[in-house]
């Protein structure tokens, strides 16, 4: 399919899917979803991101449906586009393996896909806007494409394994698992309270609608190919990577461990060690902005209203300081 249809959020919301190149499982496909600001009468002011086009990656295991993400930047002038990467979501097909690929390189392929199908008139600036694993390969991805994109915004980006300290002794063990068996499960433990901590700070004015076939509420089992690429991820991340644009990362003030339920996860980053991922961000480039917002999930745009509100009103300020014209 080449063309844009209405997509599943609804009015303003549509989708086209992007062929790919096949891989060992089959056919491969990406969707992008696009929503558009209002046409501007000529007697209202010039909104301030007028000439910027919005290209939002998910995280692990996760889709694009944030309707109120998507009207952020368009009530702002821009054009907004979220990329459903090739075996999430809406671009699961069926006897794919979800989520799995063996290198965020990979990713390279869909990017380029939605940029083209984005279709810019010259001049128009891109933000990328990445959330925990997209965080990380676009981050990845700015850095290997130093002229593309004008900012980077980053939600609680992926930045660093969980365990720091010990991510130069498992990445080896990972990838030698990975190399002869790449399809390997990994141990991990999901209980389902991020997912149960998102249920609790919903918007009842706004709610979120989510697809549990997309977005299961335990994450879906990690392969060790895919862990083995994002720890390469996480090593390139330690060694300093070189995006020349600005960066602005929002992170919960705070993390908690998710092994038992409190209401405390309802309040803190339980995916992340968000003080990690904070000293990681430093070393994505020259000019870096760190956002601490307490009371903040791991996605910080799911958060209870006063950390949620917070956060919109952060990234506004930050990128009305670096884009407004």
């Amino acid at each position: 399919m080449d063309q844009w249809v209405p997509d599943v959020l609804g009015d303003g919301f549509s989708r086209r899917t992007l062929p790919l190149v096949p891989d060992v499982e089959g056919e491969v496909v990406a969707t992008l979803v696009r929503h558009l600001p209002p046409a501007r009468r000529p007697w209202t002011p010039r909104p301030p991101f007028e000439d910027v086009d919005v290209l939002y990656v998910h995280g692990w295991s996760d889709y694009f449906f944030q309707r109120r993400l998507a009207r952020f930047w368009s009530e702002r002038g821009a054009r907004f586009f979220a990329l459903d990467l090739r075996k999430y979501g809406r671009s699961l097909l069926p006897g794919q393996t979800p989520g799995f690929v063996a290198d965020l390189a990979t990713y390279d392929e869909d990017i380029a896909a939605a940029l083209a199908a984005m279709d810019p008139p010259p001049g128009r600036r891109l933000v990328l806007l990445g959330h925990s694993t997209g965080g990380l390969t676009l981050s990845l991805w700015a850095s290997r494409h130093p002229e593309v994109a004008a900012a980077v915004v980053l939600n609680s980006p992926w930045l660093e394994f969980q365990l720091s300290a010990i991510r130069p002794a498992i990445a080896p063990v990972v990838g030698i698992q990975a190399r002869w068996r790449p399809m390997d499960a990994v141990p991990r433990v999901d209980l389902g309270y991020y997912a149960r901590a998102q249920a609790e700070t919903a918007d009842p004015d706004d709610p979120m609608e989510v697809d549990p076939a997309w977005r299961p509420t335990s994450a879906r089992t990690v392969h060790a190919a895919w862990l083995n690429a994002v720890l390469d991820g996480h090593a390139q991340v330690a060694a300093g990577l070189a995006i020349p644009v600005p960066v602005c990362v929002l992170l919960s003030a705070r993390s908690a461990t998710p092994n038992r339920w409190s209401d405390d996860l309802t309040r803190a980053d339980s995916v992340l060690v968000v003080d990690d991922v904070a000293r990681a961000a430093l070393r994505l480039g020259p000019s870096v902005t760190v956002e601490r917002i307490d009371g903040a999930l791991h996605d910080v745009f799911l958060s209870r209203r006063a950390a949620r509100d917070e956060a919109y009103a952060r990234m506004d300020r930050w990128t009305r300081g670096f884009l407004a014209r």
